[in-house]
């Protein structure tokens, strides 16, 4: 019996109708509401800022702390700048990106309940639920490769730039909503390039033994995770072709645009604008590769010193990425989102560098034909909590789905299970109306 008819039954029906109005909808009796703001987005590059930025440090700053004092003083590192949008600052490492806001929102008031695991908090911040031990939730770029698919074909719906982990993953999905990786912007895609000893000749005669021992497995055992496998090992040799791979080139770029980017996380950044063009849907890049500071983005201690190197380095990379993308006419079709698993306390530790905060924390977004006023949400003196639009993880979620014209509330399922694709998310409706 499903869950509707045994609530019903019950007697129960119309007290979920009353009490539930938005998850009432009428597609096949699925939990989905009628109507939600849709946006036109058809990409999301989502910028990966690992080990937790400091939101008081960068889109929501502070009266000026002071770390060095003997009782040190709460606030801000850096000095707050204006911006394209009146009344609204940001740090002064952000120079270049201060005078774009007008196409830029960053959500300032971003909240969850996971403070002293990075682990966890990464996980949350990727699939926008807790760790469960009945399901493995799918990852944001999963679930919009599992609706949306890829823009063309012979190109995958989700690319990885950086390290995979289980938090990116499909779940419950399965390997078709998963993605495909690259660990830095020289290599290309791990696995996909023929090794030089090899020559086209073995390459043929070992495809030809792989898809008789593929026949033979699942002759034998015929279970899911064979035709998972095999549909990988088909993607992988349909991706490898000289047509997707150019793609990874960037020599084939200007040189001068090359160097505006910056280094290698700005040349992540211009690939991903290329794998856009190609069809790709979803583009996580990472930006926790570089501890130029001692200790990147988690800035305990000494961390706190060089926090500006990695923020210019940000400010640098966005910027051209933005105004590349609208010289290319694909910022208003592309949502970026600037994500990060927790904030950072105003006060200052025994080091002089920042615990943890999750209660308050910013996410930046950009393009996408969002309704962009610089910032959303306000925080209080020492950006501890939210004061006015506290937006939770789901309500991040189900404004990025929507902007992707994506039912936030539609169900998915694990088995017989039905999963909503975000856990009872809310768009904030000021960006997409």
């Amino acid at each position: 019996m499903q869950r509707r008819n045994f609530i019903k039954t019950a007697g129960l029906g119309g007290m979920a109708m009353a009490g539930m109005p938005h998850l009432m909808g009428a597609e096949g009796g699925a939990s989905i509401p009628v109507t939600f703001p849709k946006g036109k987005v058809e990409h999301c590059i989502h910028i990966w800022l690992g080990g937790g930025a400091a939101q008081v440090d960068t889109w929501d700053p502070k009266a000026m702390g002071d770390a060095k004092a003997a009782k040190k003083k709460p606030g801000s590192y850096y000095k707050a700048i204006d911006t394209a949008v009146p009344g609204v600052q940001v740090c002064e490492h952000l120079s270049r990106c201060a005078g774009l806001m007008d196409r830029m929102t960053a959500v300032r008031t971003v909240n969850h309940d996971v403070i002293d695991e990075h682990a966890a908090a990464v996980n949350r911040m990727h699939t926008g639920r807790p760790v469960s031990g009945t399901t493995v939730y799918p990852s944001l770029g999963s679930v919009v490769a599992h609706e949306r698919g890829s823009v063309a074909d012979d190109v995958p719906a989700y690319v990885v730039i950086g390290y995979p982990s289980s938090s990116r993953a499909p779940g419950f999905l399965g390997s078709k909503a998963g993605f495909l990786y690259l660990l830095d912007t020289d290599s290309g895609p791990a696995g996909f390039k023929r090794p030089d000893g090899i020559t086209l000749d073995r390459h043929l005669r070992r495809s030809s033994l792989l898809r008789k021992m593929r026949e033979q497995a699942g002759t034998q055992r015929g279970e899911l995770v064979v035709k998972e496998y095999d549909a990988a090992i088909e993607e992988s040799q349909r991706l490898s072709g000289d047509k997707f791979m150019k793609v990874f080139d960037l020599k084939n770029e200007d040189a001068n645009l090359r160097e505006s980017f910056g280094g290698e996380f700005g040349q992540r950044c211009l690939l991903a604008r290329r794998l856009i063009q190609r069809g790709v849907r979803f583009i996580e890049v990472a930006h926790n590769l570089n501890f130029v500071n001692g200790t990147g983005w988690d800035t305990h201690n000494q961390g706190q010193l060089n926090q500006h190197v990695l923020i210019e380095e940000l400010d640098r990379a966005l910027s051209t990425m933005i105004l590349d993308l609208e010289k290319h006419k694909l910022l208003d079709k592309t949502l970026i989102v600037v994500n990060t698993e927790f904030g950072r306390p105003a006060a200052f530790d025994g080091g002089g560098g920042r615990g943890h905060q999750s209660s308050a924390f910013s996410v930046l977004l950009a393009g996408g034909g969002l309704n962009h006023m610089g910032a959303y949400g306000v925080t209080d003196e020492l950006s501890k909590k939210a004061v006015e639009n506290p937006v939770s993880v789901p309500d991040l979620f189900a404004t990025i789905h929507a902007s992707m014209g994506i039912n936030p509330a539609k169900e998915l399922h694990d088995g017989d299970r039905p999963v909503p694709i975000t856990d009872m998310g809310k768009p904030i409706e000021a960006l997409l109306t």
